[in-house]
């Protein structure tokens, strides 16, 4: 058994790493501000002997005595990042030094979930581990952006200054149960809008890209990086690479949710990516054969069965 720290544990993909590592026998504890997560998320898992709740916000110094920490803590939906951009910043950086900071006090592991936005808007399709994007360092989505980037690059210093022991992964674009319908994303966006009955909004013409992953896929993702060998530092690429533009989205969310919604179309956001498709090869390689097995539809299909439950 282990003693494993998450942070943003109450959120969409923080609940179900909490629920996988109490399934695998560990002890949990689930620190959330719930900025964006919800008790809801979690109330299944109270009872758990092995599971302890605590509500904090890493921009605050924690202390505890643990064996791994999982840095999940950050608004990753535009609309929540950009409702406080500063306070996104303070979250990426400060809370990455502070859990960085316990990591080093207590010789823990501890894994980022950095993000596939700190690719920008790539000139370089698919996206490897090696490229170091196109970012706009003062556009209204560079607090997630740079926030992440800043980061990275402190995970990396503590790695080389003080021997820390740091994974870092790089989450493209995740959907499944437990999303926010209120997040602003496309897949939640798309399913609560066909449901509803209402008109699907697509920004600009639909043609940008994206792949989708099912987030149960990432979750076996985060957990074999934790457990790869420690000249395993990352960044790794975790994402499915299957591209779909957002037409292609918004027609199978009609199809499988059986709806009647019709199209309309709104001016594309500023510096929003026209595409983004993960190079997995290295995971591939480093996280014992890992690959994202779920395909679109069947991912949609649970996803939508959770948000007719909610809605």
């Amino acid at each position: 058994m282990k003693r494993v720290l998450i942070t943003g544990g109450a959120g969409f993909l923080g609940s179900h790493l909490c629920e996988r590592l109490l399934n695998d026998g560990h002890e949990v504890l689930c620190l959330d501000n719930y900025f964006t997560g919800a008790k809801s998320n979690i109330y299944h898992l109270l009872e758990n002997k092995n599971f302890e709740l605590i509500r904090h916000d890493i921009v605050e110094p924690f202390y505890a005595e643990v064996d791994e920490i999982y840095n999940l803590a950050c608004p990753a939906s535009p609309i929540h990042y950009q409702s406080n951009p500063i306070k996104t910043m303070k979250t990426s950086f400060y809370g990455a030094m502070n859990m960085l900071g316990l990591a080093k006090r207590t010789n823990a592991k501890i894994l980022q979930a950095s993000t596939s936005e700190v690719y920008g808007d790539p000139n370089v399709h698919p996206q490897k581990e090696n490229y170091w994007g196109n970012v706009n360092p003062i556009g209204i989505r560079s607090c997630y952006d740079e926030g992440k980037r800043a980061a990275e690059t402190l995970f990396f210093d503590f790695h080389r200054q003080n021997q820390v022991r740091i994974k870092i992964i790089r989450i493209f674009n995740t959907y499944g149960p437990r999303m926010n319908p209120e997040d602003g994303r496309v897949v939640s966006n798309f399913i609560v809008q066909a449901l509803r009955g209402e008109d699907i909004t697509i920004y600009g013409d639909g043609t940008q890209t994206r792949s989708f992953q099912y987030v149960d896929n990432l979750v076996e993702a985060m957990v074999r990086m934790m457990n790869t060998s420690e000249d395993v530092t990352g960044p790794i690429n975790t994402g499915n690479p299957d591209e779909f533009t957002m037409l292609e989205l918004a027609q199978k969310v009609i199809e499988l949710t059986e709806s009647k919604s019709k199209l309309i179309f709104m001016p594309l956001p500023s510096d929003d990516p026209q595409q983004r498709k993960p190079d997995i090869s290295l995971a591939k390689e480093k996280l014992e054969g890992w690959y994202p097995d779920v395909n679109l539809e069947s991912g949609l299909i649970k996803t939508i069965d959770y948000f007719k439950s909610i809605i």
